[in-house]
């Protein structure tokens, strides 16, 4: 580490801008698909669709946001001016993506498509470069730790306030008229994040520089990436853990209405998964003290798929049961996102070590687009899912369709968490490794001060 230890206040507000984004990613993951299909009135495998579209669409935008992210030269760095200019955009396309103008079957598939291929890119063009942000702040391994929990523990705290006040809004606002109140739950949603983007920007600094005096072609890091094992690995992870995630996010507003006859439910139910995400969060920092973080991972990922097995077994009537499993796999969940993002600066660092080169922006943009894939899988899946059991909105569900809900909720996740495991089986980073990689890397640039 050559520079003084970061500062609480530092690492507290890197954090904080994880719970302003959370502000859309919680409420487009858990409610979105629902909104679609019970207030907006589009069909849920058309819904699905345009998910799934916007979602491979927006993937690919990733490395051009990453690429372009390495290139900007500002007197504020590279990554954080996006925080200070995107969050307007963003707001004003989260109010017309929730918004439900009547426009006829056709128009409001187009309206639909349209706002929310706009607000994911706007959300990209900030989100990307926010997350590349963690891998200079700071060189120091133990200091990633703690910034990347300190996001994730404010992010799991900011979709826990997602889950248990959005549904409060959309009734406080709209009354008896669920559209106006998600319209009205959006302003407010958007003015709280462009607020907290500011004070992330204004706390942050860019302090890792790259040893190569100018940045190498994008088709030069895209081959980096390509020839880079570890980065690989913690993509195909990435993409893995989505979808299963994502699966049990979309998949509980259904349950709740449809299995367990109990929506209110899910006012409490993601929260408690979400603060027990935060609590395993805040504990990432001891464990990787104790435990190499790629047995880390593989004994989270394990766990986990045990824990979503076990929901298959749950009788609809037994809500201390869900609760206890929901909490249980937050709290095993939880480490899963500052460990990826902090081995996706190991996987930086180790480019630069092996080649010389340094692309952080397209090493995480690369990572976001592998997460948007795993979102779109998911989505994909539960909409193909619903079509095929016959799933109808807003009415009483067939036996198959209730059982497809379940099992959205239970073993398809799980087989998606064991395959998790055994991709980390083969990643290579661990810490005495990364610790020779760090020395190297220091020298490097100190003879480069020198010279």
């Amino acid at each position: 580490m050559t520079h003084p230890p970061l500062k609480k206040r530092e690492i507290v507000g890197y954090g904080m801008g994880d719970m302003g984004f959370n502000f859309y990613w919680t409420n487009i993951s858990t409610f979105l698909l629902i909104f679609y299909t019970d207030v907006f009135g589009i069909t849920a495998g058309a819904a699905a669709s345009m998910l799934f579209i916007v979602k491979i669409f927006n993937a690919f935008t990733d490395p051009m946001i990453g690429a372009y992210a390495d290139r900007m030269q500002t007197r504020w760095g590279k990554f954080r001016p996006f925080l200070l200019f995107m969050p307007v955009p963003m707001a004003i396309l989260g109010v017309l993506t929730y918004s439900t103008p009547d426009l006829g079957p056709t128009g409001k598939f187009i309206w639909a498509t349209v706002t929310y291929l706009l607000l994911m890119t706007a959300y990209t063009g900030a989100n990307l470069p926010y997350s590349a942000l963690s891998g200079v702040i700071t060189g120091d391994a133990r200091e990633r730790n703690a910034i990347n929990a300190s996001r994730f523990f404010c992010g799991f705290a900011g979709g826990t306030l997602v889950t248990y006040v959005s549904p409060k809004l959309v009734i406080a606002l709209g009354g008896s008229d669920p559209a106006l109140g998600w319209t009205l739950t959006m302003v407010c949603w958007g003015v709280a994040a462009a607020l907290i983007f500011t004070f992330t920007f204004s706390v942050t600094h860019e302090r890792v520089k790259p040893v190569q005096a100018a940045p190498a072609t994008v088709r030069q890091d895209l081959a980096d990436l390509r020839n880079n094992l570890p980065w690989i690995l913690l993509f195909i992870l990435a993409l893995i853990i989505m979808l299963s995630i994502t699966m049990r996010m979309t998949s509980a507003a259904y349950y709740f209405k449809y299995v367990v006859n109990r929506p209110e439910l899910l006012a409490t139910f993601m929260p408690a998964y979400l603060l027990a995400a935060a609590a395993g969060t805040a504990c990432t920092p001891l464990l990787t003290r104790i435990f190499d973080k790629r047995k880390l991972m593989i004994g989270l990922m394990l766990i986990s798929t045990v824990l979503s097995a076990a929901f298959l077994f749950v009788p609809n009537d037994n809500i201390v049961a869900m609760y206890v499993l929901q909490v249980a796999l937050g709290l095993a969940l939880g480490p899963k996102s500052p460990l990826n993002f902090s081995m996706l600066a190991d996987s930086a660092d180790f480019n630069e070590w092996r080649n010389g080169r340094r692309a952080t922006g397209m090493t995480f943009a690369a990572s976001s687009f592998a997460q948007k894939l795993g979102t779109a899988g998911a989505v994909a899946v539960i909409g193909a899912l619903f079509s095929w059991l016959g799933y109808v909105p807003n009415a009483v569900q067939s036996s198959e369709s209730q059982a497809g809900i379940v099992w959205l909720m239970s073993v398809i996740p799980a087989v998606f968490t064991l395959l998790a495991a055994v991709i980390m089986i083969f990643y290579t980073l661990d810490n005495p490794t990364m610790a020779r990689i760090q020395s190297d890397l220091a020298a490097r640039k100190a003879a480069t001060t020198s010279a």
